[in-house]
Parts: C-alpha cells; sequence; structure tokens
C-alpha cells in the first residue's frame, strides 16, 4: 500500500483560509447564505469554514447546519444490517436563501446529488454552491461539479482518498492510498 499526502499542517489551514477568502468574494456579508455540512464528514469541514469566515467577519453571523442524507442515497437499500442515520442540525428555512453544500471529498457526485434532494425538506433555496475539500475529477457518475475547491486530484478508482480531521483523528491530514499491485 502506497500513501502519498496530498495536504497536511500549515497547507491544510492555508487552503481553508483560501477558500473562505473566495466566498466572501461572493456573498459579501453573508445576510442571504448559509453553510451546510454534509454528514458526517462535511461537517467539520463545514465548522472550521464557519469559525474563519467568524474570525474574518467579526460582526457577521454566519448561519450553519449539518444535513443527513442517509435515506436519500440511492444506495442505502443495498447495505448489509440496519442502517444509521446522523441527526440534521438545520434550525433555520433555507427558502430563497444562497446555500453552500460543504463536504469533504467529491468523486461520483452521488453524495451531492442525495445532499441536494435531502435540502429541499427545508425549502427552495435560491441557489446552491458546492464547495468540497478534495475534488477527485474523472470519476463521475452524475453532472455535478464543485465550485469551491480545496485541492483537485487525478485518481484512479482503485485508489482511496482519506481525509483527517484534528477533532476526530487527532490531526489535519488528506492523503491518496494505492493499492500496491505486487
Amino acid at each position: 500500500m502506497q500513501k502519498r499526502t496530498l495536504l497536511d499542517g500549515q497547507k491544510f489551514q492555508i487552503t481553508i483560509k483560501r477558500l473562505c477568502h473566495q466566498l466572501i468574494e461572493n456573498h459579501n456579508d453573508f445576510s442571504n447564505t448559509v453553510l451546510i455540512g454534509i454528514q458526517p464528514r462535511g461537517s467539520y469541514f463545514a465548522d472550521r469554514v464557519q469559525n474563519e469566515l467568524s474570525q474574518i467577519l467579526k460582526k457577521t453571523t454566519i448561519k450553519k447546519g449539518n444535513l443527513d442524507i442517509t435515506f436519500f442515497r440511492d444506495d442505502f437499500r443495498r447495505k448489509d444490517g440496519l442502517v444509521a442515520a446522523n441527526a440534521n442540525t438545520i434550525d433555520f428555512i433555507i427558502e430563497g436563501m444562497n446555500v453552500i453544500l460543504i463536504d469533504d471529498v467529491l468523486w461520483t457526485g452521488r453524495t451531492i446529488r442525495s445532499a441536494m434532494d435531502a435540502l429541499l425538506a427545508y425549502g427552495r433555496p435560491a441557489r446552491v454552491e458546492l464547495m468540497v475539500l478534495i475534488d477527485r475529477r474523472f470519476s463521475r457518475h452524475l453532472p455535478i461539479e464543485p465550485d469551491y475547491i480545496g485541492q483537485q486530484v487525478d485518481s484512479l478508482n482503485s485508489q482511496h482518498v482519506k481525509v483527517s480531521w484534528k477533532e476526530t483523528e487527532g490531526e489535519d491530514k488528506v492523503i491518496l492510498i494505492s493499492e500496491s499491485n505486487k
């Protein structure tokens, strides 16, 4: 098994800061914009983005929620055993708002499609944008592209991208894992 580090340490934090500045360019004071982290891994990224935006825009309140897509996925009935869902923590209506969907890795696009379906339970947004930390382009099953990208990586279907968060794994790091063909 081979591992290649894509992001870690200060580069990881600089990437989040850069993405936040891109959001500010497009959304100014966030009066009509909300952040939605896709459970489970996108929630950590959304928390970081919200915290960074709050430090940059000191007097601005940035609404953030977490969205569970478990029962909106097209493969949830194919899994063996019981499916465990996460809690939705969206305490606001998104009707007419600009929504920034946030996830850690974009691969096939199926998670994002599921999230867009799940979002409609909270209203009809004016616009939906997508922010991802890692874009595994060339692997889409659906025509979905991110608006904000931390880093693009060209990877094979046999490779795996693992994002580690300080909150759960003790460090901020993104690695690309390749199986050895020995």
